[in-house]
């Protein structure tokens, strides 16, 4: 199975640090940011669960839930958890799943055998309320992500939902964006009234 772009998310029932849930029900109305690490006590891993704690309300005002997943057990995880408080200065309150078996990582395609066989590389998938999977991205195990852009996307898929644009290139909060060639000019007039600017006519630009 491959995992695709504006499909379901596939659903789990798992122990996590913040006790058993069932993954669609967890997610409810809001979106998820659903994020896998190689293992426990590991450096990278430790600054990104970190930087995502230390995010907890930059991803609440998005009404974005954060999970984590690492082929460790619960009490592995709440062990770390009390290193990744004292190292990264945060607290840690989202749950992370316990995957010892790689369940949930054989399920996302989070174990890649050049990597290795038993650790999940870093995937990233967000999640919109419908379950529908909105975004991926893989990381190798050496590499942290950027949570700046983390957070973009989220922003640039959820305005995209509100608004029926696209975003260009380095999009950021703010900036122009772009109407969707399937809106044709007589309908862009009911939906942005506010005008356009026509660089090319599958090219308009607008603000909102």
């Amino acid at each position: 199975m491959s995992l695709k772009i504006g499909e379901i998310a596939p659903n789990f029932t798992v122990e996590t640090t913040n006790g058993k849930i069932d993954f669609h029900d967890w997610i409810g109305d809001s979106w998820a940011f659903f994020f896998s690490h190689p293992a426990d006590f590991t450096p990278v891993c430790t600054t990104e669960m970190g930087r995502t704690a230390q995010l907890s309300e930059e991803f609440a005002a998005r009404n974005v839930k954060s999970i984590g997943l690492s082929t460790d057990t619960v009490e592995e995880h709440k062990k770390w958890i009390l290193d990744v408080n004292d190292t990264q200065n945060t607290t840690l309150t989202f749950p992370i799943i316990a995957d010892p078996d790689l369940k949930v990582a054989k399920l996302y395609e989070m174990i890649h055998p050049a990597e290795s066989e038993t650790a999940a590389v870093r995937s990233v998938f967000i999640i919109d309320p419908n379950k529908k999977i909105r975004l991926t991205m893989t990381y190798p195990m050496n590499v942290g992500r950027n949570f700046d852009e983390i957070l973009r996307v989220i922003d640039a898929l959820q305005l995209g939902d509100e608004k029926k644009i696209a975003t260009p290139a380095d999009w950021l909060p703010g900036d122009e964006v772009i109407i969707p060639p399937s809106i044709d000019n007589e309908a862009a007039k009911d939906i942005f009234p506010q005008g356009w600017n026509e660089i090319r006519p599958y090219l308009r630009t607008t603000k909102v």
